[in-house]
């Protein structure tokens, strides 16, 4: 079953829906409905890649043993997806609540505001 901040593993596209990866993926929300899709935003060791909405998981936070990933890597909250839970691989791990909120509040503000 999957739930709100877990670490999953899912193939995520590339925006040209040319090409897909395995890769780790954020589960931010379920969206309402009586379809069992979920939002969920990709996650990357491509560190060089953060922007200021996205949110760095370092090995020395005091949630990473739990996230299931191997090395430091960014929640990249500017890649967003909705999939229904069957194309959801599984989880590996699950990130803390208090970073669960931080995360869903930037992209809140960004939304709302532009902000990054």
């Amino acid at each position: 079953m999957i739930e709100e901040g877990q670490v999953i593993l899912f193939r995520f596209p590339q925006t040209d829906l040319k090409q897909e990866k395995m890769r780790p993926a954020l589960v931010l929300r379920r969206l309402p409905g009586s379809y069992d899709d979920w939002l969920i935003c990709m996650i990357s060791s491509r560190l060089y890649q953060v922007q200021t909405i996205d949110d760095v998981i370092s090995v020395d936070d005091e949630d990473f043993q739990v996230t299931g990933l191997k090395r430091e890597s960014v929640v990249r909250t500017s890649r967003l997806a909705v999939v229904e839970e069957s194309m959801l691989e599984g989880a590996i791990g699950r990130i803390s609540p208090s970073r669960l909120q931080r995360i869903r509040r930037k992209i809140a503000d960004w939304i709302q505001n532009g902000t990054s």
